[in-house]
């Protein structure tokens, strides 16, 4: 079949049909793919093939190495060196030692800078060596067979390659012979499609035992839940980046990214592995309990308390890597929160977002000209419904051709931007990373004359199938198309727009719709001699960080780049926020977008989202409302949908659906300041804007299969409605000596376990955690940037020992010179009937923002009066009320500034 055929039937597939379904003949196996086949058939009662040599070891201040012999090959050996990191942190490499056929591939891209090394002690006798990193941490290294034991406080933690799973295939040449287990290793076929495999079998694996762990986490992209299953019997879980057409649910099928960050958690002491590796990868997981499937809070504690699951189990993970070297990272915690610290002390946090990509977005697929975004922007106003950014897909291009307008439908960009900031708004509009080609269009004859494609493994420019028909890709590897490619982003060059357009690259797996599993195939060639195979799953990192640079050369470093990207890889965070790509608007994908986006949060990805109301199909009023009232909870907050979905803007409903919409929207708004915060307190610390319950509360084991509830920062509980027709659910309510109270009625909850919650249409199941004081704005506005100098409403919850603490971080919302200096941060406590606001950071920055309200929930009713003293001056008398029915008193127009140092006393 041509080319253009298998275009024509992807097109009638996903445009004129109302059914979806996922083709999974479309994408392979892992006993399709030929080398997860070989080295998941290894068996851990085999022959050892590799030992370390013992003369060959050396002990510098910075490192440990030594050569490891593959006793299958007399010739091969390879070099293995282990680094102890700063802030209880381990890193191994092994490589051929010498000169190599082909250079092995190293994603350095994703670190956000070399790792800072510590120095080790070394003993060593016959059989081990034994290294001390710290006094708490050693490390034990068997020479024969070559395996790996970390201790923390002299108890084992992990295991590598205990169960005598490594592999480090060498690139040699083609036999006149091929052995059985070697047959695929040269030439591999996949349905019509041929992969040449010109460098021979080149695959990598390591086993890891995590023997302080009961239940693992993270390997996101995966429509699963967020505590991993046992894979045996089934694939294992796969990290190939793919445009996967109506993924299926509750599988470890390869989606949109990969980040191939483990979190292994037990009640005393949580551990992290970290594969450093871009090419194809397939992760086998066993010795897990409970969670062979995706089970409910309720389900999970049956679990528990039965012992159904098989304890004396200890949970393994096999990693098993097509080509490059073997590079992983262990993460000693000892807590979960730590873990994904030191995580994102490697691979970065995200900066400080600009606070309108905090907000609301609307999008589709798409709005059909300038009158159409004029329409929409308009009726939110007349509706009084905030939103902050409008989005425009591929149908604004010329032809489908990026870095153009279409001549007739967007006429005017310029205009129909400074139409959108008059109000306070932002555009984006997206980038794909394929290319149409086109002899009248600039891009591609640039491309050509200045040799910026990627080649197909003949050495000619590879030609796939996309959006535009005929499509060739940039070769995001070459440092000249990085330089080019952000150079496009120049208002000079990118005809129309100014700073206020952000950008959406999409597609850029890469999608090639003929290619084989709709991607490129694996024998392209890229910058440096590197196959496709080598980079395959970085190629999306590599086209944000040039979208980044470009978007921050354009206004000369000072504004703060928006970029939502759907392929991704460790360390995308730095650059791009992430949403769960092509969901469908059914419950099913409503209630996967939190295990989805809680796995990439505590894999350092946290700002991530879903669809709201799902990208295909028509959701009735009930999913739509309860996915609004959802996605207002998770960082990304974004409606979107297909072309040939109904208009679903929210006032196209009825009145109710409507008003409730409207609700969640706003109470996202009064919410930003909390946001915000959380945001910049992630970019200080790695720590997840949104965790899962036993992120905060590690030692209840009752939560370590709960992915239907979810914390904002440490400080709101959000149950939300994930099901049809319920009118009440079981929340799970986490801390033997904690207190929670009802966002909407601020009734307090001091039960620790299972209770029944109301939720009927209108009610969003939010709770404020005693001890905490969450900053609001209640004066909602068409936008964010109108709210920028509106007052604060500070919400103040108690604990059980009538204390609270919370803080607040202001800045312009926009540019990097908070990285001056240039900002406002504040913590509260409120202790001994005061509230006490201390000013640690005011210097370089001003803002008109001031305190219009306090209130403190869960006070008995014995004080009638307040009095507030501003930076140690005069008390003034203030007036308060109590509410009797959820005792609540409010300090009402305390009217001192934000900034300002004050104490609120209570009489």
């Amino acid at each position: 079949m041509s080319s253009f055929l298998h275009v024509i039937l992807f097109l009638v597939c996903i445009i004129g049909s109302t059914v979806y379904s996922v083709d999974r003949g479309n994408f392979k196996t892992c006993e399709q793919s030929n080398f997860c086949k070989r080295c998941r058939s290894m068996n851990k009662n085999q022959k050892t093939a590799f030992e370390l040599v013992p003369d060959s070891v050396i002990l510098t201040d910075k490192y440990f190495e030594a050569l490891i012999s593959n006793t299958n090959y007399d010739d091969v050996s390879l070099r293995m060196r282990l680094d102890g990191l700063k802030d209880s942190t381990l890193r191994l490499r092994i490589n051929k030692d010498g000169n190599q056929m082909y250079n092995r591939f190293q994603p350095v891209h994703a670190l956000v800078s070399e790792p800072i090394t510590e120095s080790m002690i070394m003993a060593r006798n016959a059989s081990t060596v034994e290294l001390e990193l710290s006094k708490i941490i050693k490390v034990y290294i068997t020479i024969a067979p070559f395996k790996l034991d970390v201790y923390v406080n002299e108890e084992l933690t992990i295991g590598v390659n205990h169960d005598n799973l490594m592999q480090f295939e060498h690139y040699r040449p083609k036999p006149e012979s091929i052995a059985d287990n070697e047959i695929g290793s040269w030439e591999e076929y996949f349905k019509e499609h041929q992969d040449s495999k010109p460098r021979g079998p080149s695959a990598v694996s390591m086993d890891f035992k995590l023997y302080s762990s009961t239940s693992l986490y993270g390997l996101p992209e995966h429509a699963d839940s967020l505590a991993l299953k046992g894979t045996t019997g089934n694939d294992p879980y796969r990290f190939y980046n793919l445009d996967v057409f109506e993924y299926e649910l509750y599988n470890g099928m390869g989606l949109y990214g990969a980040v191939p960050f483990l979190i292994g958690h037990g009640k005393k002491n949580s551990v992290g592995v970290f594969w450093l590796n871009a090419a194809e990868t397939w992760v086998d997981i066993a010795g897990v309990k409970g969670n062979t499937e995706h089970t409910s809070v309720v389900e999970s504690l049956v679990n528990l308390v039965s012992g159904s699951s098989t304890e004396k189990d200890i949970p393994r993970a096999h990693f098993i890597s097509e080509c490059g070297i073997i590079d992983f990272f262990i993460m000693l915690g000892p807590k979960p929160l730590d873990v994904t610290r030191q995580y994102s002390s490697l691979t970065g946090t995200t900066p400080l977002p600009p606070l309108f990509s905090l907000a609301y977005h609307q999008c589709r697929w798409n709005y059909n000209d300038q009158k159409d975004v004029h329409d929409v922007e308009t009726n939110f106003d007349v509706n009084d419904i905030p939103m902050d950014v409008m989005w425009l897909d591929i149908e604004y291009t010329d032809s489908k051709k990026y870095f153009t307008w279409d001549p007739v439908k967007f006429s005017e960009p310029l205009e129909m931007v400074n139409n959108l900031t008059s109000r306070g708004r932002k555009l984006v509009t997206i980038i794909d990373p394929h290319i149409k080609r086109d002899s009248n269009y600039f891009l591609h004859n640039d491309a050509i004359n200045n040799d910026l494609y990627v080649k197909n493994k003949d050495g000619d420019v590879y030609e796939g199938w996309c959006w535009p028909g005929s499509s060739s890709y940039l070769d995001f590897m070459n440092p000249k198309v990085q330089d080019y490619y952000a150079s496009r982003y120049s208002i000079d060059n990118f005809v129309g727009p100014t700073e206020d357009i952000f950008i959406w690259n999409d597609m850029n797996e890469p999608s090639v719709f003929n290619g084989p599993e709709v991607t490129m195939p694996k024998d392209c060639i890229h910058h440096g001699g590197y196959e496709h195979r080598d980079i395959h799953n970085i190629y999306g990192l590599l086209q944000v960080m040039s979208t980044y640079d470009g978007l921050l050369k354009r206004s000369n470093g000072k504004k703060r780049p928006f970029i939502l990207t759907r392929s991704h890889f460790a360390g995308t965070q730095r650059f791009a926020a992430v949403w769960t790509g092509d969901n469908m608007a059914d419950w099913s994908h409503l209630k996967i977008s939190l295990p989805m986006c809680l796995s990439l949060a505590i894999s350092g990805i946290s700002f991530c989202g879903a669809d709201v109301g799902g990208f295909f199909n028509n959701p009735d009023k009930e999913l739509l409302i309860r996915w609004y009232q959802t996605g207002a909870f998770l960082p990304f907050f974004r409606s979107h949908a297909h072309i040939d979905t109904k208009r679903r803007e929210p006032w196209l409903f009825d009145e109710q659906t409507t008003f409730l919409i409207r609700d969640a929207i706003r109470t996202r708004y009064t919410l930003l300041p909390l946001w915000y915060s959380l945001f910049k307190n992630h970019e200080l610390t790695g720590a997840p804007v949104i965790r899962p319950l036993f992120f905060e509360f590690p030692h209840e084991e009752q939560l370590n299969n709960i992915d239907n509830e979810f914390m904002v920062g440490d400080i709101l509980l959000v149950c939300p409605v994930l099901d049809q027709n319920v009118q009440e659910l079981t929340c799970y309510f986490p801390g033997h000596e904690e207190i929670w109270y009802d966002r909407d009625t601020y009734q307090p909850i001091k039960t620790n376990g299972l209770m029944k919650i109301q939720a009927p249409i209108n009610k969003v199941p939010v709770y404020q955690r005693g001890g905490t004081i969450v900053p609001t704005k209640q004066r909602v506005r068409r936008s964010s940037v109108l709210m920028k100098d509106d007052p604060y409403t500070l919400i103040v919850a108690i604990d059980l020992k009538a204390i609270a603490k919370g803080s607040l971080y202001i800045d312009d919302e926009e540019s990097f010179e908070y990285r001056d200096g240039h900002f406002i941060y504040v913590e509260y406590e409120y202790i001994n009937n005061q509230l006490i606001s201390k000013c640690l950071h005011c210097k370089d920055f001003s803002t008109k923002s001031w305190v219009e309200k306090v209130m403190i929930v869960g006070i008995p009713n014995v004080f009638t009066k307040a009095s507030i003293q501003v930076n140690g001056g005069s008390l003034s008398e203030l007036s308060v009320l109590y509410n009797t029915h959820n005792q609540v008193l409010t300090v009402r127009k305390p009217a001192v500034g934000i900034a300002q140092n004050w104490t609120i006393t209570l009489l």
